[in-house]
C-alpha cells in the first residue's frame, strides 16, 4: 500500500496536502496522525507543524489480483487483469495464452478459483464482497449459452407441463436462469439442494 507523510499549520492541512498529491479523497485513504501542532512560547519560538501520515486503501480488487498472482505464479501461468467495478461486483478479466487451464470443465475451475478468491478478500477486507472472475470472455459466452437453455427449456416445460431440473450450477449461473425466466407468466424457478450441488428447478405454475 502507497503511503506518504505531510506536514501543515493544522491537521486539516496536512491532509489536504497529502490527499491533491496522492489525486485521493477522504474514502480512499487511511489517515493517522503522527503529531498534533503546537504554537510553541509567545506562539512563535518552538511551533511545531502537524504531522499525518496518509495511506491509500487497498480496493476488493487490488487485494483480488494480488492474491490471483500469487496463487497463478506457483502454476507458472502469466496474464494480464482488466478490472471494473459496477458497484455490487468486482469484475476480473484475465487475458493470456494458454488459459483453458483457468477454466476447466464447463468453467469449475474457474468457479473454483473465483471462490477461493472471495474467501481472500472477505478475509481481509471483514466484510463481504462479492468478485466476479473471467478468462478471455468465457463468462460472456456461458452467459449466452444459459439464456439459450433456459429459453428452450422453458418451452419445454410449458408444453409437457412437467418441472425440469437442470445440473448443478454456481450462484452466478443460477442467477442468469432465474432473471432469464423472472418474466415468464406460465413458469417459475427456484432452487434447492446444497451448495456446490445447488439446482434450478424450472416448473409449470398452477393454473
Amino acid at each position: 500500500m502507497k503511503s506518504i507523510e505531510a506536514s501543515g499549520k493544522t491537521v486539516d492541512c496536512a491532509i489536504d496536502k497529502a490527499l491533491n498529491k496522492l489525486k485521493k479523497s477522504k474514502d480512499e485513504v487511511e489517515i493517522e496522525v503522527l503529531e498534533e501542532p503546537s504554537k510553541g512560547i509567545f506562539g512563535i519560538l518552538g511551533s511545531r507543524l502537524a504531522r499525518i501520515r496518509v495511506t491509500i486503501k487497498e480496493s476488493p480488487s487490488d487485494i483480488a489480483r494480488d492474491f490471483l498472482n500469487e496463487v497463478l505464479s506457483q502454476m507458472k501461468v502469466d496474464v494480464k487483469f482488466e478490472t471494473k467495478n459496477t458497484g455490487e461486483y468486482y469484475y476480473l478479466s484475465m487475458s493470456g495464452e494458454n488459459l483453458g487451464i483457468l477454466i476447466g470443465h464447463r468453467g469449475e475451475t474457474l468457479d473454483a478459483l473465483q471462490y477461493l478468491t472471495n474467501l481472500a478478500v472477505s478475509r481481509k477486507l471483514a466484510k463481504k464482497v462479492r468478485i466476479v472472475l473471467d478468462v478471455e470472455g468465457y463468462r460472456k459466452k456461458r452467459e449466452n449459452t444459459l439464456v439459450n437453455l433456459a429459453l428452450r427449456l422453458s418451452e419445454r416445460v410449458k408444453k409437457d407441463g412437467k418441472k425440469i431440473t437442470l445440473e448443478p450450477m454456481s450462484p452466478y449461473e443460477r442467477r442468469i436462469i432465474h432473471t432469464t425466466l423472472q418474466e415468464e407468466k406460465s413458469i417459475y424457478t427456484f432452487s434447492e439442494g446444497e451448495e456446490p450441488y445447488r439446482k434450478v428447478v424450472i416448473a409449470p405454475k398452477n393454473r
